[in-house]
């Protein structure tokens, strides 16, 4: 099979593209012929050796963690899924595993591959995975959409993969829901998720047009805490949580006192290790949500499997939208290949 690696950590240009055995299952893991691919920021962070960690354990790291396409194979023990069943995979490449989605196929525990409903694209499969599920535990906690239901919910960055989807699950879960963005093409993206207000906050009055929509946020779906500390405290107040996804370049300074005041929490989370019950209800939500029909795809940047470095590239220097490896295959038809410079935003 073809598939993309990295035998050492560091620029996108230690990527290559070459020909692996096709893996084989073990006891309670799945096959799956990947028509699409995710790329995430977890992706290139983890391939330039920026989060850390030695030696490959196999020699070598198939990439990234989300993927989608059918099951072509089935281990021992597994009889949740069928050969031939469409699949989208998350935590492909996470725990050890050398058999990320970067490839025409994939191996992985069989709970990391969920059912993809007929009306749902690959590539929208491909896009769930670490933003999806990533926005549910943002929003539940571990309680799932009973944890917003009637709440007032502020998702900064409302154009992200992660701030799309928050905003769909939080609608489906009945709260009420604000968006920050900082262009109107942004804008119009968060709209056309659901979002019931979008705020440019590059703009003056950000913090009173937030305030005018709900004086007190319950929850703060937050991926820059540094940058937006004085406008999240300005909405604070008993009980709101502020769920912090990612990371700034440099940590910000909490004002601890700040906080106490408010009496409001800041929860951090890197999806590797929420606990297993609470990633399982966020995976629950996800699949629930997607199998009703909530989840929608953000504009698809597409690349072939060889221009990896590229795709990576391109999601380290803030893509919008989503973008997406293409093995070249999707189900019994041809998948149309674009090369770098020819990946396009549908």
């Amino acid at each position: 099979m073809r598939a993309a690696l990295y035998r050492q950590t560091g620029p996108s240009s230690v990527l290559s593209v070459e020909e692996l055995a096709v893996p084989e299952p073990g006891a309670g893991e799945v096959r799956v012929r990947v028509a699409f691919s995710g790329v995430n920021p977890t992706d290139w962070k983890s391939r330039s050796g920026a989060t850390g960690g030695g030696p490959l354990a196999h020699g070598f790291q198939v990439p990234h963690q989300d993927g989608a396409g059918e099951v072509d194979a089935i281990g021992p023990g597994v009889s949740e899924l069928r050969v031939g069943q469409r699949v989208w995979v998350y935590l492909a490449a996470a725990f050890g595993n050398c058999w990320g989605t970067a490839a025409e196929y994939c191996v992985v525990p069989a709970e990391r591959a969920l059912p993809l409903p007929d009306g749902a694209t690959f590539e929208l499969g491909a896009s769930l995975g670490v933003p999806a599920v990533t926005a549910a535990h943002c929003l539940g906690l571990g309680r799932g959409p009973r944890a917003v239901a009637g709440a007032n919910v502020l998702v900064a960055g409302g154009a992200g993969a992660v701030g799309h989807f928050a905003i769909q699950l939080a609608k489906q879960a009945g709260a009420r829901v604000a968006a920050t963005v900082s262009t109107e093409a942004k804008a119009e993206l968060a709209r056309a998720a659901g979002a019931d207000l979008v705020v440019n906050y590059r703009q003056p009055g950000v913090a009173d047009q937030l305030k005018s929509f709900a004086p007190r946020m319950d929850r703060i779906v937050e991926v820059a805490l540094g940058a937006n500390m004085d406008l999240d405290l300005a909405l604070a107040g008993p009980g709101t949580v502020i769920s912090v996804y990612a990371s700034e370049a440099s940590d910000p300074v909490v004002p601890t006192r700040r906080f106490m005041s408010a009496n409001a929490a800041v929860h951090y989370l890197l999806l590797y290790g929420v606990p297993k019950a609470e990633l399982a209800e966020a995976v629950a939500w996800t699949s629930s949500a997607l199998a009703a029909g909530v989840l929608t795809e953000l504009p698809v940047q597409r690349f072939a499997l060889e221009d990896v470095g590229a795709a990576q590239d391109a999601v380290e220097h803030g893509a919008v939208g989503k973008v997406v490896l293409g093995t070249g295959w999707e189900g019994n038809a041809g998948v149309p290949v674009f090369r770098h410079g020819q990946a396009n935003a549908q």
